[in-house]
C-alpha cells in the first residue's frame, strides 16, 4: 500500500524524487520554474543536450546532485495545453522512473488541478504480474506526496484514486493469470470474496441451474470443458438509488475456437478472452468501495471453450435465454453465445441502461487498432452516456455504426439468426447479433478485443492485461449518480 500525503510549498519538500511538468516549448509548470531557478544555467545546458522540449511522454531525469535535496528530479513533458488523460499518461511515464525510489513529491496535480489523473498514473504504472518469476522486482515506492495541496483535496483524490487502481490491477491479474489457474470455479471463489469485502449480493448459477434457466448459450459452449462453467451475478443494492445500470462481461477463461479450433499462434493469448468478465468484476468491486448510490447488476458468464468430446458442431442450433434460436455455424464465435444468456437475464430486470464489455471479434482491432474499443449502441443516449464516461475517465473508444440493413448478414436458413455473418464488417455483424437479446433496453456494446490486451510497455500501461473498461464504467455509475 502506497501512502499518500498532501504537502508544503515545493521549496520546502523533500523525498527521494521530485516529479514536475514541462509544457510545450519548455514552458515551466508549477515546480518546475522552482528547480530552472535553483538550477539556472546548468538546467538550460542540460536540457538542450538531451534535446528536451517539453513533448508529451518526455521524461528528463536530472542528476541535480548536491544542488537540490533530492536524489533526483523529473522533468516530464505535458505538451500545450494538456487535459487529464495526458497529465495521467505523464505522470504513470514518471511512474515508471521511480519504481526503485521509496518516497516522491510532485507537482503534476496543478496542472489543470487533476489529482486523481496523476495519482491513477502513478499508481497504475507501479504494477507488475511476477507471481510466475523466479526473479522479482516489486516497486519499493512508499510515499507519494501532492505539493501545494490541502489535506481534504488530498485525501479525497487519494481514496478513489486507491479504489479505481486496486480495481484495474485486479482486472489485470485475472487478465494475466494462466487458463489451467483459473477455471470458471476459481473465478467464482474469487467473486464470493469480493462480494463478502465489499458488500454486494451475489449468486451464481451452476451448470446443474442451466436448463432450468434457460441458458442455451452457455450450455452449447461449455460443452465440450471438463470444467464446469458458471453464471455469476453480482449486485449492489443502496438504499435510495438515484439509478439501475448492468454491466455484463465475457469470460472465455481459454479460448481453443472448440471444434473450429484456432491455429496454435491464435491460441497464444487466448486466456485474455474472459477480460470482459474482469472487468466486470472489478469494477463491482469498486463501485461497493466507493458506495455510489446506484443499483448495479454484474453478470459474468463464465467457461472454457474446448474441442472435447460432447463439444457442440458447427450446425447445431441453441436457444439462449429470451427464446430466439441461434444457428450455430463457427464454433469459435462463442463470446456472443454466452453474451446472449447474460444480456437477456439482465433484460429482464428492465434497467436504464445495458452496458457490456467483450474481446468479441478480431476484426475490432483490425479496424480501429490495439489501443482503441470499439462502440455500439441502440439509442443515442446509451451510446452518449459511454463515450462521455470513456472520455473522463481517458479511455478510448469509438462510435461504429449499427446499421439495421446489415441485420440480413446475420440470417439463418433454418433459425432465428446464426452466430457468424460474412468476414467484412465482422464487429458489426456481430453487434447486431447482441442487440438481439436486449429487447427495448437501452444498450451499449464494447468490443475491447484490442485494448484489453496492452501491447507494450507505455506510460502507466504495463504489457499484458490491460484492465481497460473499468474506469469507463465507474465513472459511467457515477455520472449516473449526480
Amino acid at each position: 500500500m502506497i501512502e499518500i500525503n498532501a504537502g508544503g510549498p515545493v521549496a520546502e519538500a523533500s523525498a527521494d524524487v521530485l516529479v514536475v511538468p514541462v509544457l510545450g516549448d519548455r514552458n515551466w509548470g508549477p515546480g518546475a520554474d522552482w528547480v530552472a531557478d535553483q538550477l539556472g544555467d546548468f538546467l538550460t545546458d542540460y536540457l538542450d543536450e538531451i534535446d528536451f522540449e517539453g513533448k508529451p511522454g518526455a521524461v528528463a531525469s536530472l542528476p541535480v546532485r548536491d544542488r537540490l535535496p533530492f536524489k533526483r528530479v523529473l522533468l516530464v513533458g505535458l505538451g500545450q495545453d494538456p487535459d487529464a488523460e495526458q497529465v495521467r499518461q505523464g505522470s504513470g511515464s514518471a511512474g515508471k522512473k521511480v519504481t526503485r525510489d521509496a518516497s516522491v513529491a510532485t507537482t503534476l496535480h496543478l496542472v489543470g488541478g487533476w489529482p486523481v489523473a496523476v495519482l491513477e498514473g502513478l499508481l497504475l504504472s507501479q504494477y507488475r504480474f511476477d507471481k510466475y518469476r523466479t526473479e522479482k522486482k516489486p516497486s519499493k515506492l512508499e510515499q507519494v506526496t501532492l505539493l501545494d495541496i490541502d489535506e481534504a483535496t488530498a485525501a479525497a483524490a487519494a481514496f478513489r484514486a486507491t479504489i479505481v487502481a486496486d480495481a484495474v490491477n485486479l482486472a489485470r491479474d485475472l487478465i494475466n493469470e494462466p487458463p489451467s489457474a483459473q477455471p470458471p470455479s476459481t473465478l467464482v471463489k474469487i467473486a464470493y470474496r469480493l462480494a463478502g469485502e465489499v458488500d454486494l449480493d451475489i449468486t451464481v448459477f451452476d451448470p446443474d441451474n442451466f436448463e432450468d434457466e434457460r441458458f442455451g448459450g452457455l450450455i452449447g459452449v461449455a460443452a465440450g470443458s471438463h470444467q464446469p462453467a458458471a453464471m455469476i451475478v453480482m449486485r449492489h443494492e443502496p438504499p435510495d438509488p438515484k439509478g439501475h445500470i448492468a454491466i455484463v462481461g465475457k469470460g472465455i477463461v481459454f479460448d481453443s475456437g472448440g471444434l473450429s479450433l484456432k491455429p496454435p499462434a491464435g491460441m497464444e493469448s487466448m486466456k485474455t478472452d474472459m477480460s470482459g468478465a474482469a472487468v466486470v468484476m472489478a469494477t463491482m468491486q469498486a463501485i461497493g468501495a466507493l458506495k455510489i448510490p446506484v443499483r448495479v447488476v454484474g453478470v459474468a458468464p463464465v467457461t472454457e471453450n474446448m474441442p472435447g468430446g460432447g463439444a457442440q458442431r458447427p450446425g447445431d442450433v441453441l436457444t439462449p435465454r429470451n427464446g430466439k434460436t441461434v444457428e450455430v455455424l463457427n464454433t469459435d464465435a462463442e463470446g456472443r453465445l454466452v453474451l446472449a444468456d447474460a444480456l437477456s437475464l439482465v433484460a429482464e430486470e428492465e434497467p436504464d441502461l445495458i452496458v457490456d464489455a467483450a474481446t468479441l471479434t478480431g476484426a475490432c482491432p483490425v479496424a480501429l487498432g490495439e489501443k482503441i474499443a470499439g462502440l455500439w449502441g441502440n439509442t443515442d443516449e446509451a451510446i452518449e452516456r459511454v463515450k462521455s464516461a470513456a472520455a473522463e475517465a481517458g479511455e478510448s473508444v469509438w462510435h461504429m455504426p449499427l446499421p439495421s440493413f446489415y441485420r440480413k448478414n446475420i440470417d439463418s436458413d433454418i433459425a432465428d439468426m446464426k452466430n457468424t455473418g460474412p468476414r467484412y464488417g465482422g464487429s458489426i455483424n456481430a453487434a447486431l447479433f447482441l442487440k438481439e437479446f436486449v429487447g427495448d433496453v437501452p444498450w451499449a456494446h464494447l468490443d475491447i478485443a484490442g485494448p484489453a490486451r496492452w501491447p507494450d510497455d507505455e506510460h502507466y500501461q504495463v504489457k499484458g492485461g490491460s484492465g481497460f473498461g473499468v474506469r469507463t464504467l465507474i465513472r459511467l455509475i457515477e455520472k449516473a449518480a449526480e
